[in-house]
């Protein structure tokens, strides 16, 4: 009776680890989910603000093409249960942002622009979603350290393995979107 006792109580724990792992695991996507969104959110105003943009910046016609580019290249599908997919989808976002926001310092070389209400308005929103944004990325981080250890750390470690579950990559903001812009090299 005590050896079945003590395995149904090992197959009870065991259970509890399976279930603990899967949620964490369903929690990360969640977060990884709400990034999406908050990323589709931004590309849709995007376009809003590159054609205000286009009637005052005739002379930043390849950063407003190369914003179109990554646009497109960010609301591209990828396979989040891929890591390399994941960072890809990450890196382009990041470049995104960052040529976001050398638009954003190039707008105010052009007082007329920066006082269009549209524009001012686009910009408020843009601010907005990218505050969400950076919520969204933290939440995402502290949901993938939950997975991440609960499927390296023993006993999880070894049911993860069972069952396929595997750390996913963090957001790590790259190179670009760190480094400090100079808006006196920007209106040179």
């Amino acid at each position: 009776m005590l050896i079945i006792s003590l395995v149904i109580l090992c197959l009870i724990i065991i259970y509890g680890w399976y279930v603990s792992i899967i949620s964490k695991q369903n929690k990360a996507k969640e977060a990884l989910s709400g990034i999406d969104v908050q990323l589709k959110q931004r590309a849709n105003i995007i376009p809003n603000i590159l054609t205000i943009a286009k009637k005052f910046m005739e002379h930043e016609k390849s950063l407003l093409a190369e914003i179109t580019q990554l646009r497109t290249d960010a609301l591209r599908d990828y396979d989040s249960a891929d890591k390399n997919a994941l960072k890809e989808h990450f890196s382009v976002e990041d470049q995104l942002s960052g040529k976001m926001g050398q638009l954003m310092i190039n707008m105010e070389a052009y007082p007329e622009l920066k006082s269009d209400q549209t524009m001012l308005q686009a910009q408020r929103t843009y601010n907005e979603i990218e505050a969400k944004i950076a919520a969204a990325r933290r939440f995402y981080n502290s949901s993938v350290t939950a997975l991440n250890n609960s499927v390296q750390i023993f006993p999880g470690n070894l049911i993860a393995s069972m069952i396929g579950a595997t750390v996913m990559p963090f957001y790590e903001a790259d190179e670009q979107s760190t480094a400090p812009i100079n808006a006196s090299e920007v209106f040179k």
